[in-house]
């Protein structure tokens, strides 16, 4: 077996719930079934868009989750749907099988209340998956650029779960690159906060951002300007 390298300076980071490590740590015995949940954990937070799920098609896609079912008497494939099932009896996803072009598509959730939520609409009609198709699985590279919380991370500081949701409910009114400059401009005016990043996109919503994309002449505003919105009061704080 090759030694791990050890970690680079700089990597990315994905959060987890404590209750993973309070509640479910101590249930889970098989550790085919905890590469599994991590691995949902990992892809989920990576997902971009409404609402966030993954498929059988693509965890089974996934080298590097299927590099590390092997090794038992099953083969991978079956080895993973076995862990799935573990991990929804568990209450840790939440699967709900669609029909897409004929072919039936398996499809997970976290089982937290807004998903919950989510699943509930989609039985009921209201929410519609129109984008999901069966494909043949590819597998998928697991270096990515940095997401808006990683970009965080590197330029402002520690992501708490408070900020980290703070940002998620920023990238469903915002586009990504809009966070990605806000997080820029404030770095460019050393206000390293969520709250005036959040003013920033406020601002911006307000006024409009020219063409949406990072502009040369942010250094020439003055941070006054994002005091006066939504979330001026908490600025200076």
């Amino acid at each position: 077996m090759k030694q791990f390298a050890g970690f680079p300076a700089k990597m990315q980071f994905t959060p987890l719930p404590n209750l993973l490590f309070s509640t479910l740590l101590p249930q889970i015995s098989d550790i085919a079934e905890l590469k599994t949940t991590l691995h949902i954990f990992w892809a989920l937070y990576r997902k971009r868009g409404y609402p966030r799920f993954i498929t059988y098609r693509e965890l089974l896609g996934n080298k590097s989750l299927m590099s590390s079912l092997k090794g038992t008497a099953r083969a991978p494939d079956k080895v993973l749907h076995h862990t799935l099932e573990m991990a929804t009896k568990r209450g840790t996803i939440l699967h709900m099988v669609l029909d897409r072009d004929g072919t039936p598509e398996d499809i997970y959730f976290l089982n937290t209340e807004s998903d919950r939520q989510i699943m509930a609409k989609i039985q009921n009609g209201e929410l519609s998956l129109s984008g999901l198709k069966a494909k043949e699985p590819t597998y998928i590279e697991t270096e990515e650029q940095p997401d808006i919380f990683t970009l965080y991370e590197q330029n402002i500081g520690m992501l708490t779960p408070m900020i980290a949701d703070e940002l998620r409910d920023a990238e469903k009114l915002y586009p990504q690159t809009w966070i990605r400059d806000a997080i820029k401009e404030a770095v460019n005016q050393n206000k390293r906060k969520i709250s005036y990043i959040l003013a920033i996109l406020e601002r911006w919503s307000a006024e409009g951002k020219g063409n949406g994309t990072y502009r040369g002449d942010f250094k020439k505003t003055s941070p006054d300007k994002y005091f006066k919105g939504k979330y001026g009061h908490m600025v200076w704080r």
